[in-house]
């Protein structure tokens, strides 16, 4: 499956999103953008395109200002596959509360026991 996940610039929410599952769960592809181009190109990181909303089967925005911002430029064509995470722009990348707020709102359903003969 093709999982995307946005935020606002793609320098701590989504970014970290896109690396803590892409090196957990293999079974996946994971990518991750910003949807403000002012901050994306002020960060120098990846800004959505449609392109990326197609190509994925889920996608997951941290504020329901984000879904707000595919509908303006998409219309309702991607909100089927949207869910909202929740998560507010208050951490730095890779903090410790924002993995464990994004390992509890997606559990890793299909990680392999790391013993599993024990």
């Amino acid at each position: 499956m093709n999982i995307l996940f946005l935020c606002t610039a793609n320098i701590q929410r989504s970014k970290t999103a896109e690396e803590l599952f892409g090196a957990a769960d293999k079974s996946n592809t994971y990518r991750s953008a910003g949807l403000s181009k002012k901050y994306v190109q002020k960060a120098g990181s990846t800004l959505c395109t449609e392109e990326m909303l197609e190509w994925a089967d889920e996608i997951y925005v941290f504020e329901q200002m984000h879904i707000e911002r595919i509908r303006e430029y998409t219309g309702d064509t991607y909100l089927h596959k949207i869910a909202n995470l929740a998560i507010a722009d208050n951490y730095q990348y890779f903090q410790r509360e924002l993995v464990l707020q994004l390992l509890e709102r997606l559990p890793l359903k299909h990680m392999p026991p790391v013993y599993p003969n024990i």
